[in-house]
């Protein structure tokens, strides 16, 4: 196999991994726990279902591990086409990294305070869960600005098809101005998820793309198996 497409293969991977780890514990497991309007439902959720509430920050750690090195593999797979564009997914792809290691250590601390209770035990422990859902608000900026250079990348390089490059383009801008609808409107839930579709669209394209075919016959062609900057 090509070392190209071995790197390719092995940041679809990798990227795919940190969609499953996001999914299960953002969206499944925190909507089993967390309840928005009620304190006291949340802490009993906790004490009630601790093995689930330890699954989500066993989740959220496994979405940091994934997120810092999908970052780090698309900046080996980019860095000859775009060395600067390619550093910009590394960079924006580790703070993504560190604002949902944040949010594991809020709600590792909710589960610590449901289990030892102290002081108002219910508010301590709602929280620690908003701060941890404002972790991931406020972190959809660095989600929309990895985007925006690995589709840039996709352009210079033209190892993919370049409809997938601007998507991703546009997809990391919509989802950077999701995050500023989410804070500045009120309420308006629908449009921030509508706003995340073309990112959402672009990245399981991409993952497809990486795992299917890796990169395309022009980047084989174009990197020879032997050189150092392709291994």
């Amino acid at each position: 196999m090509h070392p190209l497409v071995r790197t390719a293969r092995t940041t679809g991977l990798l990227y795919l991994g940190l969609a499953i780890a996001g999914g299960l514990g953002f969206l499944l497991v925190r909507s089993q726990l967390f309840a928005a309007d009620d304190p006291a439902a949340t802490l009993a959720n906790l004490v009630e279902r601790e093995t689930l509430a330890r699954a989500g920050v066993a989740f959220e750690l496994f979405v940091v591990v994934t997120q810092a090195l999908a970052a780090a593999w698309f900046y080996r797979l980019f860095r000859t086409a775009d060395s600067f564009a390619a550093a910009g997914i590394a960079a924006f792809g580790l703070v993504n990294a560190v604002a949902i290691l944040a949010s594991a250590a809020m709600l590792a601390t909710a589960l610590e305070v449901a289990l030892e209770p102290m002081g108002d035990t219910a508010a301590t422990v709602q929280l620690l869960y908003l701060v941890s859902a404002n972790l991931w608000g406020v972190g959809a900026l660095f989600f929309g600005l990895w985007l925006i250079p690995m589709g840039w990348c996709v352009l210079r390089s033209g190892w993919m098809p370049r409809a997938l490059g601007w998507v991703l383009i546009a997809g990391g801008v919509a989802y950077l101005l999701s995050a500023f609808v989410r804070y500045l409107v009120p309420g308006a839930e629908g449009v921030v998820d509508a706003l995340a579709l073309p990112a959402t669209v672009g990245e399981v394209w991409m993952v497809g793309y990486l795992l299917v075919r890796g990169v395309g016959a022009r980047a084989r062609e174009e990197t020879p198996a032997a050189t150092p900057a392709a291994v």
